[in-house]
């Protein structure tokens, strides 16, 4: 469900680029709260071709260079090349506290594709639509200065919001991640929680180069 999720904004999002009607009805968000009846209906109207996603091994970022020349990152799950940059979103309530930090960070675990087919409120067909999205573990920003590097650390794994999915599209860059060697591993026998995680030989803090 919580795939479907990140998945129905963006088939809302394609369908009204699509349809050339102002009047189209959209359905209305799934709201804060996914358990809900009305929630569980609108997910349910996403639907998976064949219950197949794919995977890949690689994705590349293109990006726009501080010189104004194009350049790329390639994301690799399985190498150190995994760990990507966003845009955050902007919340005035933090943004007028001054706490405010520009961007997330996170590890990349999978790079997937799906094609989905949608046949809620405002479908236009039962053409499926390949959408693309990266199985991403989020970092906690632990702290931040103007005098010295950044530094974050994983999300606690058994938080809800500690893995999630993100839009290829909304990734600015790869970044590069420093290990806070001073603080150790967080799995000293080097005996992780998760496989999928690969949490086996993560720090426990890191800074972010720049």
């Amino acid at each position: 469900m919580k795939l479907r999720a990140h998945l129905l904004p963006r088939i809302r999002s394609h369908l009204q680029g699509q349809n050339l009607q102002s009047d189209l009805k959209t359905p209305s968000s799934c709201g804060s709260d996914p358990s809900s009846s009305e929630a569980q209906t609108e997910l349910n109207f996403v639907l998976f071709k064949d219950n197949r996603i794919y995977s890949h091994k690689l994705a590349r970022i293109y990006y726009t260079t501080y010189d104004m020349r194009r350049s790329e990152d390639v994301i690799n799950p399985r190498t150190s090349h995994c760990d990507i940059m966003l845009l955050a979103p902007m919340e005035s309530d933090v943004a007028t506290s001054g706490s405010f930090h520009p961007f997330l960070y996170a590890r990349v675990l999978g790079i997937f594709h799906t094609n989905v087919i949608y046949n809620g409120p405002g479908m236009i067909s039962y053409e499926a639509m390949r959408l693309d999205f990266l199985w991403v573990r989020w970092f906690d920003m632990s702290h931040t200065s103007n005098l010295s590097l950044d530094r974050l650390v994983f999300s606690p794994m058994a938080s809800e919001d500690a893995f999630g999915f993100v839009d290829p599209g909304l990734v600015l860059r790869g970044c590069h991640l420093l290990p806070a060697f001073s603080v150790g591993k967080h799995h000293l026998d080097g005996i992780g929680l998760s496989r999928n995680a690969r949490d086996a030989q993560e720090w426990k803090a890191y800074f972010v180069n720049r």
